[in-house]
């Protein structure tokens, strides 16, 4: 895991579970590959391991990962598409909304919004 500026917003296992999250649906962590151990990641970042654990146990509770008894937690082989299909949901329900009315706000044309993305955003 790469360093990590915890927020005061939200709970820090919440934070935690989400950049885990993010690794994969960034690919750097795949189907089976095992997370760092609770030890691992609770030392590196300074965290309680029960905080740690708390974030691993979500994802657990979701089906992203899966303990291996003596072994930990790995990844499972549908995690990928299920956080894909979650994710997608998600920002339909939640951020397109809000998107969406500030283009509305803005009077921006789809020709505008196409002209942006091909300009890398720049206009």
């Amino acid at each position: 895991m790469t360093a990590i500026q915890w927020s005061d917003g939200a709970p820090i296992y919440r934070q935690l579970k989400e950049r885990v999250v993010a690794m994969m649906l960034d690919g750097i962590l795949k189907p089976g590959d095992a997370l760092p151990s609770v030890r691992q990641v609770a030392a590196e970042y300074q965290l309680n391991p029960i905080t740690v654990s708390r974030a691993y146990q979500e994802l657990a509770d979701e089906a992203l990962v899966e303990k291996r008894r003596g072994l930990g937690m790995y990844v499972t082989e549908e995690a990928s598409k299920k956080l894909l299909s979650n994710e997608r949901e998600r920002f339909l329900k939640e951020e397109w909304p809000l998107v969406l009315e500030r283009i509305l706000r803005l009077g921006l044309s789809t020709d505008d919004l196409l002209k942006s993305a091909s300009n890398g955003g720049v206009q």
